[in-house]
């Protein structure tokens, strides 16, 4: 089992910023990758980001190219998505997940935590 905790949400004008963390404890040995998905209301969820736990590969939705930024703290178990020039499409619940060695995909999600871009 893994249990993810997310944190960093809130309301933020358009042009600000935001730095939403993922703490996970439990099972972390065995994390393959930690991503990053969002819901806004009415629309399914959507993948945003994902980083790798031993590479440094790491993937990108096209519309948060250059202005989003996905980082990792191995020793804290904490992964970090760094949000600039946030737009008010950018306004959704921002869920973290991870991803073991093994398992057979998005294997664990925390509770999201809300983030909302006023125009």
């Amino acid at each position: 089992q893994v249990q993810l905790v997310e944190s960093g949400g809130g309301l933020v004008q358009s042009g600000g910023s935001l730095r939403l963390s993922c703490a996970a404890s439990g099972r972390t040995g065995s994390t393959y990758r930690m991503g990053w998905f969002r819901q806004a209301p009415g629309k399914e969820r959507e993948f945003v980001a994902a980083i790798a736990w031993r590479s440094s590969n790491r993937d990108y939705r096209d519309s948060v190219k250059g202005r989003f930024t996905v980082s990792r703290d191995n020793a804290k178990n904490t992964v970090y998505l760094q949000m600039n020039s946030l737009k008010p499409e950018d306004t959704a619940v921002y869920y973290c997940a991870t991803h073991l060695f093994g398992g057979s995909g998005w294997d664990y999600w925390g509770q999201g935590t809300q983030v909302t871009v006023s125009s």
